[in-house]
């Protein structure tokens, strides 16, 4: 069933990533709204990347639930719901920087089973199914991720993002600050989802941020989670207020550093 699942995801995947890539004219795209604040921004191909994964995983699995980031919710009749992010990334898809992915998950009982996340601008995939490991897809091969045998929090390379409303921005600039003096450095690359993955593929040693959605966090957790990474927030429960992310090695000291730097 999860197999399934994931299969559906990237072929559905593939199909969305090929359509953004197609539908990108050259220099910035135009954006057609704002949401949470006057830089959070969404375009016209956003909205239909999201149209086009659900029209073709619905008429699939006509039952399931749908969750996207830009359209209303389709509440399904099975147990099974899909949490899509058309263009994680927008603001990288509006100026070019090659950082922006379609993320697909597929929840069964409130529990994500299968997660895919393709980088629109180099074709990279990752995929996960629960029990099963993560993988990066390499010409139809899974090449299983695996993490680095160590890792020193003074020497941990951390990936972070920015809230776009004011107010939470400024709190997280002082919280960064404040963690530069414990580790190795910062990274912000812009799309929650290809962070995840590149922590599960060894890329980052650990991850903050703060006001994440479903649709930013439910694949590329479920990747780096197969993957050996330990998540944790508010209570031990990662969420919208925070959520953080580590190698095992570092774990408990980079959550307790986040909790000092008062993310």
């Amino acid at each position: 069933m999860s197999e399934e699942l994931f299969e559906l995801a990237r072929t559905v995947g593939r199909e969305a990533a090929a359509f953004v890539a197609g539908e990108r004219p050259p220099g910035r795209v135009e954006v057609a709204a704002t949401k949470s604040s006057p830089t959070d921004v969404v375009t016209e191909i956003d909205r239909a990347c999201e149209r086009l994964i659900r029209e073709r995983i619905l008429t699939t699995r006509p039952d399931d639930g749908f969750l996207g980031e830009e359209e209303a919710e389709v509440v399904g009749t099975s147990d099974t719901a899909w949490i899509v992010d058309p263009i994680d990334g927008t603001v990288n898809f509006v100026y070019g920087l090659p950082f922006y992915a379609v993320s697909i998950a597929a929840s069964v009982q409130g529990v994500v089973e299968a997660g895919y996340v393709i980088n629109i601008a180099t074709g990279d995939e990752f995929g996960a199914v629960r029990g099963r490991g993560s993988f990066r897809i390499s010409t139809d091969c899974h090449l299983a991720l695996s993490l680095p045998p160590s890792a020193r929090l003074d020497q941990a390379l951390v990936a972070t993002g920015f809230n776009y409303v004011r107010e939470v921005r400024i709190a997280q600039a002082k919280a960064v600050s404040a963690m530069l003096h414990h580790i190795r450095d910062i990274r912000r690359t812009g799309s929650a989802a290809l962070d995840l993955c590149a922590l599960a593929d060894g890329e980052f040693d650990a991850y903050v941020e703060q006001g994440l959605k479903p649709w930013d966090l439910a694949a590329g957790r479920l990747i780096a989670e197969e993957a050996g990474i330990v998540f944790s927030g508010p209570n031990g429960v990662p969420d919208e207020r925070l959520v953080m992310a580590a190698h095992p090695a570092i774990s408990g000291e980079f959550f307790g550093l986040v909790d000092r730097c008062d993310f």
